[in-house]
């Protein structure tokens, strides 16, 4: 169980500093501007890098190796979050360097993360794991992190300010480049060249090529282009939400960053639970089913009750059954995408779905921001929780779903260029 462990375990600390970060740094730029609009700008410019390098770092990252990449650039995240707090106490901190810093940690963090991400099924097999179980187990992990990273960020914004919670996140970008660097086993994560059949073509293709090659592979999965389609549209909302939306109501309501991190963590917590039942019982379930009644308990309901001013008590229920459907959807998606793409494609892929599907995230917050300013709170929630509704159960009509269940129990999915590796034992 070593490589899947060392695996999770970096995604869990980098992933809770970032959802420290993700509290800290909008209260930051609310509590000294008091701007809607410069808090989207924030998430603005870390996201569209983010997007961006994604999108084009998957050949490089399948030629180089994901344990590399993963390493090298949770040590510069760690380094630019670092400099936040260190240049505002030094007094030379302006909203201009902020923006610049962000963008920084934006164009690493999207390559990081993608390789973490494309080491699970490598780390299942070496531990012996069946997929659809590793995928779970790297859902949980992900739902951990949304859980602590929230209320730990809360509490360190209300004890010792935002600028503790950047810090925080370097300190945790800084271990989990430690963790891939020295834990994983050694010759895990290796660049994909390396992992082909010594009667392969030696020649190597050039980076656009790789890009081509990623690119035409997408274009034939239907399921795959509709799953990107619907995910972008629903993490535009999402990114919304989380970065303008939720800030804004607990400044109006008078909950402060103590509220912010209360329904992470209520949302945090029923999601680890929806996660663990996923990874125990999910290669069980019809996936469409549980897919879009997952959506339908985690999308649009709470865009409503913070639009109806509700009492704390009926946001965090509404938040926690909500939690509890989004926990089922990431291994849902995490074991379709596996079984689909063969291993020496995954970088380019992956990075190619994963940015198109994030692709409306670094403008959620700008379009939010935009909104509250124009039309108010409420409305906008109102507007962008019907938005919800609708994308996730009009495109749930698509005659591609029914693809989901096609190919499970196959484990990765093998290109007729390379030769099949053995299945994983239970």
């Amino acid at each position: 169980m070593r490589p899947l462990a060392g695996v999770l375990t970096a995604m869990a600390v980098s992933l809770t500093g970032t959802r420290i970060s993700a509290v800290a740094l909008p209260w930051f730029v609310l509590a000294t501007t008091g701007s809607a609009t410069r808090t989207g700008l924030v998430a603005f410019c870390e996201m569209a890098p983010y997007v961006l390098v994604k999108a084009l770092t998957g050949p490089l990252l399948d030629r180089v190796g994901p344990r590399r990449v993963s390493w090298i650039t949770d040590a510069v995240s760690a380094a630019a979050a670092a400099l936040i707090p260190l240049l505002h106490a030094l007094g030379v901190f302006s909203f201009g360097l902020l923006l610049a810093l962000v963008a920084v940690i934006g164009a690493v963090r999207g390559p990081g993360d993608l390789a973490k991400h494309i080491m699970v099924p490598e780390s299942a097999d070496l531990s012996r794991v069946p997929l659809e179980r590793a995928t779970g187990l790297a859902g949980v992990t992900e739902r951990l992190a949304s859980t602590i990273g929230p209320a730990a960020g809360g509490s360190l914004v209300a004890l010792l300010g935002p600028l503790t919670g950047v810090a925080v996140n370097a300190v945790c970008f800084a271990l989990g480049s430690v963790v891939v660097g020295l834990v994983l086993p050694r010759g895990m994560g290796r660049s994909a060249t390396s992992q082909t059949s010594a009667s392969a073509d030696p020649a190597e293709p050039g980076y656009w090529s790789r890009f081509g090659e990623g690119l035409r592979f997408l274009r034939g999965e239907p399921l795959l282009l509709t799953v990107i389609v619907m995910v972008g549209i629903t993490n535009l909302l999402d990114a919304a939400f989380m970065t303008v939306l939720v800030p804004v109501w607990a400044k109006d309501s008078g909950g402060g960053p103590t509220a912010i991190g209360l329904t992470g963590s209520a949302w945090g917590i029923a999601a680890v639970g929806g996660s663990l039942i996923a990874a125990a019982v999910a290669h069980r379930m019809r996936r469409r089913v549980v897919f879009f009644a997952g959506f339908l308990l985690a999308g649009a309901p709470r865009f409503l009750v913070l639009a109806l001013g509700a009492p704390m008590w009926a946001v965090l229920a509404v938040f926690a059954v909500g939690g509890f459907g989004a926990g089922f959807l990431n291994p849902i998606l995490g074991a379709v995408s596996f079984e689909r793409v063969p291993r020496r494609l995954l970088g380019r892929v992956n990075a190619l779905g994963d940015s198109m599907a994030w692709a409306g995230i670094p403008v959620g917050g700008l379009i939010a921001g935009a909104a509250v300013a124009t039309a108010g709170l409420a409305p906008t929630l109102l507007a962008a929780g019907a938005a919800y509704f609708l994308t996730t159960n009009l495109t749930g009509l698509r005659p591609e779903w029914k693809e989901m269940d096609r190919l499970r129990g196959r484990g990765t999915a093998t290109d007729p260029a390379t030769p099949a590796e053995p299945a994983p034992s239970p």
